[in-house]
């Protein structure tokens, strides 16, 4: 139980895909221009990790070494496609927002590396509990980049209105200029905490 609770826990801030590993960059600085667009990203790529590293793990002494990567992307892109057609049949507003950045789900580094460097080699349950960690660590970081770009941006988090109509609007945080510099804080923000997290552990 312990381990499934720490394999859990490494996606949501110690191994986090976005501000700890660096990847899944692509969707991270293309939709984050509103909160509600990295929900919605974040859920499908969750939905896809979680269900491509069970059937991964299951299938793990079954795929020959040699193929095991197109079995992946076959894995993965069969997840993508019900995502994909879900989305486009019940959120076609937000499917539309998001376009072709959810069929490039099925190239996401972070599924694609969870694959190979841990559902294939561990048991289902463990599968599970990293996907989900690292599905939950990307989410809230693509929604908390999100959420910046849009406040600085627009005036607005998850479209209510939170500065005043007077307040200067940064178009530029809306920008793909406004990504990188969004996504350069809150490194250096999770930076600092991680540091005093560890300087208290060591005094005590």
């Amino acid at each position: 139980m312990y381990q499934l609770v720490k394999d859990f826990l490494n996606g949501l801030w110690n191994e986090n895909p976005t501000f700890r590993m660096i990847i899944g960059m692509c969707p991270t600085l293309a939709v984050t221009t509103a909160a509600m667009n990295g929900i919605a990203m974040g859920l499908a790529t969750t939905f896809v990790l979680v269900f491509s590293s069970l059937l991964i793990s299951l299938l793990r002494n079954i795929i020959p070494a040699k193929v095991r990567i197109p079995c992946y992307i076959i894995v993965i892109a069969t997840f993508v496609t019900v995502v994909d057609l879900f989305m486009s049949g019940y959120f076609p507003a937000m499917y539309k927002i998001l376009g072709l950045y959810i069929p490039l789900i099925v190239v996401n580094c972070i599924i694609m590396a969870r694959a190979e460097a841990f559902a294939s080699k561990v048991s289902a349950l463990r599968a599970i509990a990293d996907a989900l960690g690292m599905g939950i660590g990307f989410t809230w970081a693509i929604t908390m980049i999100g959420a910046v770009r849009e406040l600085m941006g627009s005036g607005t988090v998850f479209g209510y209105h939170v500065l005043s109509e007077n307040a200067t609007r940064w178009v530029i945080m809306l920008l793909p200029p406004g990504a990188f510099f969004t996504m350069g804080i809150l490194l250096g923000i999770m930076n600092v905490i991680t540091r005093k997290s560890v300087k208290n552990t060591q005094c005590h």
